[in-house]
């Protein structure tokens, strides 16, 4: 492990030589800030100690994937609210909130929303179907080869997409803040991924998204504590005062300021409830704990910690529309807010508790994203060694030792992507970033996921056609929708006129897998739904769920 600490310090020396280069030479950068530089560097120091201490007790497989399957559902509940209250819900809701007001908080509500579903449908029977991934879950009676690879395009997709979101916001945060260029943070945050992942593997990661979740929340109360007591602990007088700053007066607190639309409004919905429930990094989650019981736990316990948290983040986006917004101190000579509005929840930390509590909050932000990073770079590894090295290519054959292996490479190779798409993407929101994926877990993961473990009449047919189908129709939309048609590659009109897509691509997948598996009259589709009435009472009693799945 001595290589972990090596490459910390040179990670370090480069960030700092870095910073020092940017602050002499750039006319926009902002002074070093040391107190923030001094928290994040002994956050990773501690995480690296995670690590550490994660890969001696990190043996098998079960280790690397799951933890062991031997956390408590506080535990996982935790660690779930580390992994979805991210970079894109400090940073980019709050902005978000900041800019629109009042529909700001569809983001945060749709994320909410979608617990229920997760707590009642899909984690008990997760946990009692899968082992390690839920392509374990989508393939259990179905044929290995082409679910699993359709599931796995569908889980990376997603899950490099959302990475994208975390790199644009830990670039920013540390550009404006460490005074480093945006290239350098990108890259510090893509190695250090690879570091938790590689070196660590679940146990790891989940301690370190437990640290940073406690960390955050502890941050953000204390951050809307201050911004109640500056309003005299009235939400009456906070919301009056932010109408009265904001250039857009009182329609900020009323809907239709970010989607007038109402289909525009639907599909974002459908987005934010179902594409949270097809999230791989959450699903696998599930697989951490030890029985269908503490699954139910984790997702009871993270659904109050992120409930809690969105609260917060309301009080913040309004808060900064007065403490931050009307004050010129957060502006740049165009007007502007310093970094962009993603930087708000970063400004109002200085404006409630001054330099010291910048740095802690700026510290907590930068972990928050290195934590989040990790579990997708996990699940992404685990797609291509679990359900397409082992179980695909190697038809289970492959030895734990060479599953982990290519589990590891798997990792390098996401973490390159994943920094070169980060800088492509400078310039989103990442709260609309992470909305984007969303639509698309919405589309490829859900609909195959609900229907193989409560619809009989699935085939494998069906299912690998739902999921190209979402994945493709998801993606085209995107393409050819307003966000990327006209906003990236100029042209005056978009094709298609929505946004969000979930609304249609997620309609496809259902439509498509549903038709092309009534269609299909098979002898293998005919065995694979007499198998249903085994899957289904395993997936409710538990009986037998300690059985490896891949083999059915």
């Amino acid at each position: 492990m001595k290589k972990n600490w090596s490459l910390f310090f040179m990670l370090a020396a480069l960030t700092l030589s870095d910073a020092a280069l940017a602050v002499q030479g750039a006319v926009d950068s902002a002074p070093l800030n040391w107190s923030a530089i001094g928290m994040f560097v002994l956050f990773v120091l501690v995480t690296l100690a995670i690590t550490t201490w994660a890969a001696r007790r990190t043996r098998s497989a079960s280790d690397f994937y799951a933890a062991g399957g031997g956390l408590s559902g506080f535990q996982n509940g935790l660690a779930i609210a580390g992994d979805m209250v991210s970079a894109a819900s400090f940073l980019g809701i709050s902005a978000m909130i900041f800019d629109k007001g009042f529909d700001g908080l569809i983001y945060a509500l749709g994320v909410v929303a979608g617990w229920p579903i997760i707590l009642f449908i899909i984690a008990e029977r997760l946990r009692n179907l899968g082992k390690y991934t839920f392509a374990d879950v989508v393939s259990y009676r179905l044929a290995q080869t082409p679910v699993r690879v359709a599931a796995s395009f569908g889980t990376l997709t997603v899950t490099i997409m959302y990475l994208v979101a975390q790199m644009v916001g830990a670039g920013k945060l540390i550009q404006l803040l460490f005074g480093t260029s945006y290239l350098s943070a990108v890259v510090v945050v893509g190695v250090l991924m690879v570091l938790y992942v590689t070196f660590g593997g679940m146990l790891a990661t989940t301690w370190v998204q437990i640290i940073k979740a406690i960390l955050l929340l502890s941050g953000a109360s204390f951050m809307a504590f201050m911004v109640m007591m500056h309003f005299g602990f009235s939400p009456e007088a906070m919301f009056a005062a932010a109408t009265d700053a904001h250039v857009k007066g009182a329609a900020i607190m009323s809907p239709g300021g970010l989607l007038s639309n109402p289909i525009e409004a639907i599909s974002l919905g459908i987005a934010m409830v179902f594409g949270t429930a097809g999230l791989p990094h959450i699903l696998m989650r599930f697989f951490t704990v030890a029985n269908a019981k503490e699954a139910r736990k984790s997702v009871f316990y993270a659904t109050g910690f992120i409930g809690y948290f969105y609260l917060l983040v309301l009080i913040l986006g309004f808060g900064a529309i007065v403490m931050v917004g009307a004050d010129p101190a957060y502006h740049d000579s165009t007007g502007k807010i310093v970094g962009g509005s993603n930087m708000i929840a970063v400004h109002l930390a200085n404006a409630v508790g001054g330099n010291l509590f910048l740095g802690f909050i700026s510290a907590v932000a930068f972990a928050t994203i290195l934590a989040v990073v990790a579990g997708l770079a996990l699940a992404g590894a685990s797609a291509v060694s679990h359900d397409l090295y082992a179980t695909v290519i190697r038809k289970g054959r492959a030895t734990e030792r060479e599953e982990i292996r290519v589990s590891k490479f798997a990792t390098l190779g996401i973490g390159l992507l994943a920094m070169a798409l980060g800088v492509a993407f400078e310039k989103q929101n990442i709260a609309f970033l992470s909305g984007l994926v969303l639509a698309i877990a919405a589309s490829v993961n859900f609909p195959v996921l609900f229907l193989s473990m409560f619809w009989k009449g699935l085939t494998t047919r069906g299912a690998v056609a739902g999921s190209l189908v979402g994945l493709t129709s998801a993606i085209a939309l995107l393409v050819l929708g307003p966000t990327v048609w006209v906003g990236m590659l100029n042209h005056e009109s978009p094709i298609f006129p929505y946004a969000n897509p979930a609304l249609f691509s997620m309609s496809l997948a259902f439509a498509s897998a549903w038709l092309v598996s009534v269609l299909d009259t098979s002898a293998r589709a005919n065995d694979e739904r007499g198998r249903f009435a085994d899957q289904f009472i395993r997936s409710m009693t538990g009986i037998g769920a300690a059985r490896a799945t891949t083999d059915h």
